[in-house]
């Protein structure tokens, strides 16, 4: 299936080279900016019942557009980007179906499992998303934090992702050294997580065109669902129209 994301980076709905991010603003990379808001792209995707989607806060400045999001598909989409045990809760009532944590329950390179217990008891487990983006390092899938630019010595594997699935109800999973490129999903890590994962799991990374979510719904098994962002037109790409996403997923459903 498909599943819809709004990346929102200084208040704006953006597409960006995923690996580009850090403090230093001229490595950014920017695919695009949007004219609309927030708001405008969760009131598409409640139009067309696209359920499941994520709402990503990078950086600060973003809060009110993530609101309006939110408001306008109250129950639709998750949210992620700086939450922690002290927000948590408000994103919910904002609207959120989920919370999607990253950072905040990695400390000093591992898993804080007292961190991760405290927001898994305070939200529940239906409503808490593990961000489990990676990056590849001497050959493996590594845990990557503080906006992907962090190695933690978290390592993906059955036994990791056997472990962090105790905990929540769904994985977002982000290919960070193919996002943005528009060059093709990471197979590798596709059919991996096909292995490995027992509850939901959204792949992002790569997507340029739907032949990519094909592939996706084979390599993993049925498993695994992809976001696609700077391919898509809605997001000034060329490579995949909306509306044949849309009739994917009806076809899918169908079936």
């Amino acid at each position: 299936m498909f599943r819809p994301c709004i990346d929102l980076h200084e208040g704006k709905v953006k597409q960006l080279v995923g690996g580009t991010l850090s403090d230093d603003p001229s490595r950014l990379k920017t695919n695009f900016v949007a004219e609309h808001s927030a708001s405008w792209y969760a009131e598409l995707y409640k139009k067309d019942n696209l359920r499941g989607g994520h709402v990503i806060m990078l950086g600060p400045g973003n809060e009110a557009e993530a609101r309006a999001a939110l408001h306008a598909y109250p129950g639709g989409m998750q949210i992620g980007g700086g939450i922690n045990e002290g927000n948590a809760r408000q994103w919910l009532k904002a609207g959120a179906s989920h919370v999607i944590v990253t950072s905040w329950v990695f400390r000093d390179g591992n898993v804080d499992w007292q961190r991760l217990k405290q927001l898994h008891d305070l939200v529940g487990k239906d409503h808490l998303v593990i961000d489990l983006s990676c990056r590849i390092r001497a050959g493996d899938y590594f845990v990557v934090t503080d906006r992907w630019q962090k190695f933690t010595e978290v390592k993906l594997s059955a036994d990791s992702v056997a472990q962090f699935a105790e905990w929540c109800s769904e994985f977002l999973i982000h290919a960070v050294d193919v996002e943005g490129l528009c060059r093709g999903i990471d197979r590798e890590l596709v059919s991996h997580l096909a292995e490995w994962v027992t509850i939901p799991t959204t792949y992002a990374g790569g997507a340029s065109s739907l032949a990519d979510l094909e592939l996706v719904t084979r390599l993993g098994r049925g498993k695994i669902d992809l976001t696609i962002g700077s391919a898509l037109d809605i997001f000034g790409g060329s490579g995949v129209r909306y509306e044949d996403l849309i009739e994917f997923n009806r076809r899918l459903s169908n079936q």
